[in-house]
């Protein structure tokens, strides 16, 4: 075993200046320290008898930082490379008893693996940390985090809590599983797995009050998930940007979950979260780099949005510190970590107060953890992990730490100046007598010599006591007038040299003096003046607003009204808008006090468009493209609210938008139904009033016709499988409600029923709850689903697409299904071989309800448009082709009663158009959603003025951005646009 240890382990710091917390400064006092903990701090204290005695000479103490949220140590996850043309993978490829998913990984314990590198602890410890909460980087459901120091001595002994945190994200990580594949699978794996945790707690405590209850599976995932939240384990959730924030809000609030959020940086673009101020928050400090944009050409393919961001990401520390929000600091994400204090000290410079700077590095973070009795703070008990710094590390431009002390060890960073030679100094060097001054910072001091009215500048090195000093060094004159080495302390220099001739001389330098005393501004941080940063506008990017529109009186007057009501279409009439509805159509109508007066003469007004079908303002995929039944997963979880394409389809008209899952999936996922309230939260864009929809599909798609070769293995594989899965799918809801029934009457040993969020959907469908909308093309797939759905006992709701409906259109009527169709799209792929223009004619001359819908964020724009095609090829009325992307739709989705035309007492989702609204001159000039201006074309010609100056001025201060190795931009120049079809696509 050797020697055995007995390193002193009680120290003393004197005349050092103590940073003990956040605001919390002592000048010229001392710290004592005992068997790694912190003895004593103050003022005037007294040294124990015994205790090493370092003189820092008014060098910084502060405590060590903590760095929240880390991986370090833990080997990073690799998705695993199949081979080509490998079949998707749709079970577990564990044969343990854990969970069916392998995204789902809870009994991951990090401690078990940990195995930091000496060399990056090192590197953290010489930035300031000394404490690493390291959480698993796998996988959805992640496992325990633990909490380390940062010392050298193994981790037997520097585990300071082997199990802190339980740790959540929306990535799947290295899972093969094909299931889930978007961020709204994600969310329901995560929903899902919740519910069968809390389900199987419940069996097993009543099956130790009946143990004649049948055995279930052994499920290890699931009962150290339990374990977690029986603990009370505080929840880290990394979710990315604000979105995130709000999706992993809202499942805590389902299941009673407080969270801690790890957040990329993105939370100053919406601090009207109430969240945000309940919430801790971890916070990236990965600010964007500038991109090279000196070619113009390079410069157009940066979004706006991008251009923005880099601008505003270093002021999100100090706007959530101006919000009183809680907030650590991580080197989380940074490409190294040697990036930390040039990125903090960007924050610090963008107006984050040191203060908060300290607290987010230390008592914060030590709360979050739960162990802020152990650390943060230098104050008796706690541990001595702390670092000392030449000077406050929160107000210079350089940073110096010396040491590092970690559990009362110490770890030498730099090495400190054994004496502090600043003062002035009366120099003889042979036969001359001169005036030397040594200043500067005591890590790198500097000297010069005093001729005369000159002060002309040399250099000094210290090496413990010994010096070097060479001096004056002249400008065009290389040869300096003396080379002098020798040694000295804190009032005396004295060794031997050369002048400027050869001739060697001995010297010696008596201090006189100190240097004069004033504010040293060397090297301050300097602030960035914030006045011209663009505001954070709702949403965040071009087009947005400085706060949501307000609800105002309206009246509009002298215009052509188009009521889709029995009143027809009035000439020169009015309307007036008051508390976000329609008051009164007609003529002469009383002015209300305060009402906004709009002179429509020579316009038209109609209800807001409605898109029955529509992929915009979805995050990630729009399908969840692995399961043949999926209707678990909701679209309402992924809604994109900062998404353009809501301001561009306002632009044209549109007001209400059902966003559906894609067609991938026989059984698909829940739709959302929103009005396009442009800047509102994803949640507030929800049409409330509205019922629940789901996507169901047919033909190619669903059997995966098109997909490749190695998708060939998921059932059903053809459309007579289809049938048949389907059919299946509603045996097994009946069963689910069978045995939920026979649960409620107590028929039987039976155990509590595990809630199935599909098969739930499923039965929301039977009780007439919830509506479907199924792509179809094909005559004989759609009289097929009719036929299932009258045999189980429900109906179809709406058949999209429906190229072949003319052919079945009197089948389509009785059954009592609208029809939501193209204007003219065809021969795109071969089942839509028989698609004709007269389509949407022929079914509404038949009765059914015909819908026009877009499918396409494009085409959303032009909806109007798309209905005029049909007075042009099937002599359709004008006020029947309108009603196809207003009247009808909103039939077809069930919210008639509150939109589709123009009444007293509907809501005021009204446009205002310059021409006749069929007209393909006709432009939008007003766009209003509950009687709030969302959209106005004399604003917005405005919003493109200023879209094209803050793009200039933003790419002419980054191309002035001091920001090195710049590269060209190479993502996307704008947003995802999806289809029934798209699958595989990450926002």
């Amino acid at each position: 075993m050797g020697i055995r240890d007995n390193t002193p382990s009680l120290h003393a710091f004197l005349h050092a200046n103590i940073v003990r917390g956040p605001g919390d400064i002592l000048m010229d006092a001392a710290l004592v320290i005992r068997d790694g903990n912190v003895d004593n701090v103050g003022i005037n204290i007294s040294v124990p008898k015994g205790a090493v005695v370092h003189d820092l000479r008014g060098a910084w103490i502060f405590p060590g930082f903590i760095d929240a949220y880390s991986t370090l140590g833990i080997e990073k996850s690799k998705r695993e490379n199949e081979p080509y043309g490998a079949p998707p993978q749709y079970l577990s490829k564990s044969n343990g008893p854990w969970g069916w998913n392998d995204a789902v990984k809870p009994q991951f314990v990090a401690a078990e693996v940990l195995n930091p590198d000496k060399k990056a602890v090192a590197e953290l410890r010489s930035l300031g940390f000394t404490t690493l909460h390291v959480v698993p980087n796998d996988g959805i459901f992640r496992g325990t985090s633990a909490l380390i120091n940062l010392g050298d001595e193994g981790l037997r002994q520097e585990m300071v809590q082997s199990e802190v945190a339980t740790c959540l994200s929306f990535d799947k990580g290295s899972s093969t599983q094909s299931y889930p594949s978007s961020l709204m699978g994600s969310i329901a794996l995560i929903r899902q797995t919740l519910i069968d945790a809390a389900w199987y707690a419940k069996v097993a405590a009543e099956r130790k009050q009946r143990p004649i209850l049948p055995q279930i599976e052994t499920n290890l995932s699931l009962e150290a998930l339990n374990r977690q939240i029986a603990a009370k384990m505080p929840v880290f959730f990394e979710c990315g940007d604000w979105q995130g924030i709000a999706r992993a809000q809202k499942i805590a609030s389902e299941f009673g979950l407080q969270l801690i959020f790890k957040t990329d940086g993105s939370a100053y673009q919406r601090m009207d979260m109430p969240y945000i101020k309940s919430n801790p928050l971890i916070v990236s400090l990965n600010f964007p780099e500038a991109f090279d944009v000196k070619d113009p050409a390079d410069a157009r393919e940066v979004p706006l949005r991008r251009l923005l961001h880099w601008e505003g990401a270093p002021t999100n520390p100090a706007v959530l510190e101006k919000a009183g929000a809680r907030f650590a600091l991580t080197t989380s994400d940074l490409k190294k970590s040697a990036d930390f204090w040039p990125m903090l000290q960007k924050a610090l410079r963008h107006g984050l107060s040191s203060e908060a700077a300290l607290a987010a590095l230390t008592t914060t973070p030590a709360a979050i953890l739960g162990l802020e009795k152990r650390l943060g703070t230098l104050e008796p008990g706690k541990f001595a992990n702390f670092f000392i710094a030449e000077d406050d590390v929160f107000a210079k431009e350089r940073v110096t730490i010396y040491e590092s002390w970690v559990g009362g060890r110490r770890y030498v960073v730099q090495e400190m100046p054994m004496w502090d030679p600043r003062g002035q100094y009366e120099l003889k060097a042979g036969n001359d007598v001169q005036r030397l001054l040594i200043h500067g910072r005591l890590a790198q001091p500097k000297a010069s010599l005093v001729i005369g009215k000159d002060t002309i500048d040399g250099t000094v090195k210290l090496e413990n006591y010994n010096v070097a000093l060479i001096l004056p060094i002249r400008k065009g004159n290389p040869n300096p007038q003396y080379r002098l080495y020798g040694i000295g302390n804190s009032d005396r220099m004295q060794g031997e040299g050369v002048a400027l001739d050869g001739a060697r001389l001995t010297w010696g330098a008596t201090l006189v003096g100190q240097m004069p005393t004033k504010t040293d501004t060397t090297g301050q941080l300097k602030r960035v003046d914030l006045v011209d940063f663009a505001k954070p506008t709702l949403p965040f990017g071009p087009f947005g607003n400085a706060k949501i529109p307000e609800q105002k009186t309206w009246l509009i007057k002298n215009v052509t009204v188009w009521t889709n009501s029995a009143q027809g279409k009035l000439e020169n009439a009015e309307v007036l808008i008051a508390a976000g509805k329609v008051q009164s159509v007609g003529q002469n109508l009383l002015q209300p006090p305060g009402a906004v007066v709009i002179d429509g003469k020579g316009m038209h007004i109609t209800p807001g468009m409605i898109d029955e079908h529509s992929h915009i303002a979805i995050a990630g995929d729009v399908n969840e493209g692995s399961n043949s039944n999926t209707a678990e997963v909701r679209i309402g979880d992924v809604i994109n609210s900062d998404d353009v394409n809501i301001y561009r389809q306002l632009s044209g008209g549109v007001t209400t938008s059902q966003l559906l899952h894609g067609s991938a999936n026989a059984i698909g996922g829940q739709s959302a139904i929103i009005k396009l309230r442009w800047g509102a939260m994803p949640e507030d864009m929800k049409f409330q009033a509205a019922p629940g929809f789901i996507k169901f599909a047919l033909g190619e798609n669903v059997k995966q016709s098109n997909w490749g070769q190695q998708f060939t293995v998921r059932y059903p594989q053809t459309r007579l499988g289809v049938e048949q899965f389907v059919r299946d799918a509603f045996t097994a809801a009946l069963d689910y409600r069978k045995h939920q029934d026979e649960i409620a009457k107590g028929i039987g040993n039976r155990l509590p029923l595990r809630r199935d969020l599909q098969m739930e959907t499923l039965l929301e469908i039977l009780d007439a709850k919830r509506f479907i909308t199924c792509h179809s093309y094909v005559q004989s797939e759609i009289l097929m689903l009719m036929r299932l759905a009258e045999s189980i006992g429900f109906k179809i709701n709406t058949f999209t697409h429906v190229l072949e409906g003319y052919k079945v259109a009197e089948q389509l009527k009785a059954h009592g299904a609208n029809a939501s169709t193209f204007s003219d799209w065809w021969a795109y792929k071969y089942e839509v071989i028989d698609a004709i223009p007269h389509n949407a004619n022929l079914l509404q001359r038949v009765g059914v309800n015909v819908c026009i819908n877009s499918d396409d964020a494009e085409m959303g724009r032009r909806l109007n448009q798309e209905a005029a095609k049909s007075v042009m090829y099937g002599g359709m009325s004008e006020e029947d082709a309108l009603k196809m992307v207003t009247l009808n739709p909103a039939k077809a989705l069930h919210i008639d009663a509150y939109v589709g035309s123009i009444e007293p007492g509907k809501d005021a989702d009204l446009v205002l158009w310059s021409d006749h609204p069929l007209s393909v001159y006709a432009m939008a000039q007003k766009t209003f959603i509950d009687g709030r201006l969302y959209f106005d074309r004399e604003t917005d010609a405005a919003a493109q003025r200023l879209v094209a100056s803050e793009r200039q001025r933003l790419i002419q201060k980054m191309i002035e951005s001091p920001d090195k190795d710049k590269k060209k931009f190479e993502g996307k120049n704008g947003p995802q646009i999806h289809h029934c079809e798209s699958y595989g696509h990450e926002e």
